[in-house]
Formats: structure tokens, C-alpha cells, sequence
């Protein structure tokens, strides 16, 4: 093999966003303030429930933790992104690419068992409001949090560790704005079946296991909500719910059709899409969708405000 051939097996260009240099400038300030607004919200939110005691309940644990996954989706992926717009070469390594992955499928398996356990918790207030301490203990919420995070781990290891039997030796240039590994398949030139039988079965395991239990508690939170007296009551769980189920159906319909969906390794043209909304769209509305509606989290960032 040639030094140029060996070259090509280890590092990688981002062709992103470049393709439209008229947009540059643009594309660079829209995702910029996107970036800005992420971090702020989600970290801000994350901050305010490590702070304040009276957010030290379940469901506002299970939103931090969801916050802090979001700010480390947008940590592995935006920033790379942003220094592409204005750099010459757009390189990256294949370990740049690994570690890219990695905190990427880290948070957003994670987001998909938080998500689950968000869900699950609304359940148990709403409909069984009586035996919710019982239900939704703190040790069942530690444990569902760090069941999340063990598993985020893991699914991100193991892709990992398929990459490694990987030679890269087609063209170097990856289609997208970061280092997602189904692009990365359709460099290498050893068989990826085995790696994409991995992403069907462990993704499309998370994903199913996640989405069921989601919409079973939905289903049941609106049979709950239905059999209201109260409309008023009824209008603003409805809206509540609405939003809720909105933001999810989103992420797990974004991420089920880039890597469950039938030849998603051929098919490039909707991966850039797609991967907005997961990547940048979802972080950037989770914290306004879960928190700025929410009464308590209003109060309590008044009560801040008032001190300041």
C-alpha cells in the first residue's frame, strides 16, 4: 500500500455544509446562535435543578440529566462543524471520528432511555397519583438514570469496537456535517454487513424498547386526562401532553429512519436532513418544551431573578 493509499485510511474530510460557499457566512451564524442557545438552555436548566432543592424530585432529574445529554450531543458535534465552514482542509481523524460517534451515540441512547423513563414518570403522577412515591421512588429514578447511562455506554462500545474491523480505502470524503458511521461504511472496503446488522439490532432494539414504552404511558395519560370534569384542566394537560409528544415523536422518528430504515447505508441523500433534527433541532427545543411551560420551573427562576 502507498503512503497516499495509507493517508486515506485515517483521515477523513467533512464535506457538510461546504457544498453552498454563497451560504457560508450564513449557515455559519444560524447554527452559531443555535450552538449558543443550546448550551445556555440546557446547561442553565441543569444548573438551576443542581441548585434549587425543590427540584430535586424524579421528573425534574430525569430532565437535567436529558439536558446534560443534549449539551454533550451538541459539544461532539456543532463545534467541529462550525471551525468547517472556515477551514481550508476540514479534516479529521478516524479516532476524531470514533470519539465523535461515541458521545454522539452516548447521548442519544441515553436521551431514548431517558425519554422512556420521562415518560413512565408522567404516567405514574397523572394516572396513579396516589401511589406515585411508591411507583417513582428516588432509588428507582437513580437507578433507571444510571441504567440509561450504563446503557449509552455500552451501544456507543460496541460500534466502536465493530469500526475496528474496518480498512478504509474508497474516497475519503464523508458526506455530512460530522462523523456518523453510516457514511463511514460506505467507505470501507471490507463487507460492513456485520457492523450494519450491529446498528439494526442494538439500535433498533433501543429505539422499539423505548418508543413502547412511551406510548403505552401516552396512551394511558390520555385515557386519564379524557375522563377530566374540568376542561380547563383538560385543555392544558392536552397542550402539555401535545408538545411533549411531539418533541419525541421528532427525535425518534428522525433517528429511526436514518438507521432502522431498509438500505439506510445506500440511501445517503437524507442523511444531513435528518441528522439536523436530532443533532441540533431536538437539543435546541428540549429545554424550552420541558421546562419554560412549566410552572415550577418558572417560579423558581423568578424567585432567582428577584434575588439578583
Amino acid at each position: 500500500m502507498t503512503e497516499d493509499n495509507l493517508s486515506l485510511t485515517t483521515e477523513f474530510i467533512l464535506i457538510g455544509f461546504t457544498v453552498y460557499p454563497e451560504l457560508k457566512t450564513l449557515l455559519f451564524l444560524v447554527f452559531f446562535t443555535i450552538y449558543l442557545i443550546t448550551m445556555v438552555g440546557n446547561l442553565g436548566l441543569v444548573a438551576l435543578i443542581v441548585t434549587e432543592h425543590r427540584l430535586h424530585t424524579p421528573m425534574y432529574i430525569f430532565l437535567g440529566n436529558l439536558a446534560l445529554m443534549d449539551s454533550c450531543c451538541s459539544c461532539a458535534i456543532t463545534p467541529k462543524m462550525l471551525q468547517n465552514f472556515f477551514s481550508k482542509d476540514r479534516m479529521i481523524s478516524l479516532y476524531e471520528c470514533m470519539a465523535q460517534f461515541y458521545f454522539l451515540c452516548l447521548a442519544e441512547t441515553a436521551d431514548c432511555f431517558l425519554l422512556a423513563a420521562m415518560a413512565y414518570d408522567r404516567y405514574a403522577a397523572i394516572c396513579k397519583p396516589l401511589q406515585y412515591h411508591t411507583m417513582m421512588s428516588k432509588k428507582l429514578c437513580i437507578q433507571m438514570t444510571t441504567g440509561a447511562y450504563i446503557a449509552g455506554n455500552l451501544h456507543s462500545m460496541i460500534h466502536i469496537g465493530f469500526l475496528f474491523r474496518l480498512t478504509f480505502c474508497r474516497s475519503h470524503q464523508i458526506n455530512h456535517f460530522f462523523c456518523d458511521v453510516l457514511p463511514l461504511y460506505r467507505l470501507s472496503c471490507a463487507d460492513p454487513y456485520i457492523n450494519e446488522l450491529m446498528i439494526f439490532i442494538f439500535s433498533g432494539s433501543v429505539q422499539v424498547f423505548s418508543i413502547i414504552i412511551v406510548i403505552i404511558s401516552y396512551l394511558f395519560i390520555l385515557f386519564t386526562i379524557f375522563k377530566m370534569k374540568s376542561r380547563k384542566g383538560k385543555g392544558k394537560a392536552l397542550s402539555t401532553c401535545a408538545s411533549h409528544f411531539v418533541s419525541v415523536s421528532i427525535f425518534y422518528g428522525s433517528l429511526l429512519f436514518v438507521y432502522i430504515r431498509p438500505n439506510s447505508v445506500n440511501d445517503k441523500d437524507k442523511d444531513i436532513p435528518l441528522a439536523i433534527f436530532y443533532t441540533l433541532v431536538i437539543p435546541l427545543l428540549n429545554p424550552f418544551i420541558y421546562s419554560l411551560r412549566n410552572k415550577e420551573v418558572i417560579n423558581v427562576m423568578k424567585k432567582i431573578m428577584k434575588k439578583t
